[in-house]
């Protein structure tokens, strides 16, 4: 399997980190554009928990390559990540500026954009065409599923036929796209799991990544958990899943991710996925790397 830091090591010639930004976007399923609460597993800090917002996106690197940056080395190379919420929901030069800025910090080699595939007007594709054009740019889509019905109740509000649309016009853009994809959705049987990582595929999605569904305080999932709806994966049951999933990508596609993990002071379940070290050490021995 092709890993992100294969790939990168192609690409630029060295071992990359991750910079994580918070851009202080919304969602349109949050702020009733579409929805509100935003999607069913998602808590208040949406998908950057770990991010640090309130300064400048040249700060916000700053920081972040600090944190890595004894360990990574002085030959590592850096991607300014717009990680919360839906970063291209905002202005077209609003998305210019943020993107022209972190683009020119002098440790920053490419960006990586993480989006919804119903917030890229044709305005807003412009500036992403322009940017790819200068800079190695990444356009992370949270698919999650391919399944319609399993995507209205996790109240993602926009059809699957959008994120299609959306690879297309972002590969013709020139970026690269990379699909989320989560595992243990409620109802969703291990068939109706796989069948999203080859809809993916089929779309021409470049990298993917996978993630076990967790529970975390205070989102409308963890009323559904707590009324005992479902129940989430075990490790072994997941990785299961993972390993027939790759079985499923062509050698091209790249692996950004096997798992994810949640903010442990929010977590509920599956408590196997706070052990880090433990899970990346279960990965290195189940696959080798």
């Amino acid at each position: 399997m092709l890993t992100a830091n294969a790939h990168y090591k192609a690409v630029f010639g060295r071992k990359m980190y991750k910079a994580s930004i918070c851009f202080s976007k919304s969602c349109p399923n949050r702020d009733g554009t579409k929805g509100t609460g935003g999607c069913i597993f998602c808590s208040a800090g949406g998908s950057g928990e770990f991010s640090a917002g309130g300064k400048s996106i040249t700060d916000q690197i700053d920081d972040a390559i600090s944190l890595v940056e004894k360990k990574a080395g002085p030959d590592a190379g850096y991607i300014a990540y717009f990680q919360s919420f839906t970063n291209t929901y905002c202005a077209p030069e609003e998305l210019r500026a943020a993107l022209d800025e972190a683009a020119s910090h002098p440790r920053i080699l490419a960006l990586s954009v993480a989006t919804r595939p119903d917030c890229l007007p044709e305005p807003v594709m412009e500036v992403i065409e322009e940017r790819a054009k200068k800079t190695p740019l990444y356009v992370e889509l949270g698919l999650q599923t391919s399944d319609d019905k399993t995507a209205r109740l996790i109240n993602r509000c926009y059809e699957t036929a959008m994120y299609d649309d959306a690879v297309t016009r972002l590969k013709e853009a020139g970026a690269n796209v990379i699909t989320h994809v989560i595992f243990g959705l409620p109802g969703e049987t291990e068939e109706q799991m796989l069948n999203s990582v080859s809809h993916a595929v089929k779309a021409g999605t470049d990298g993917i990544k996978f993630t076990c569904l967790y529970v975390l305080k205070g989102t409308a999932l963890e009323q559904m958990w707590s009324a005992g709806e479902f129940e989430v994966l075990g490790q072994e049951e997941y990785f299961d899943i993972v390993e027939k999933a790759i079985g499923l990508l062509p050698p091209e596609v790249v692996i950004h991710r096997l798992t994810g993990d949640g903010p442990k002071k929010l977590l509920l379940a599956p408590m196997w996925t706070a052990d880090k070290r433990g899970v990346i050490n279960y990965i290195n021995r189940r696959f080798g790397l």
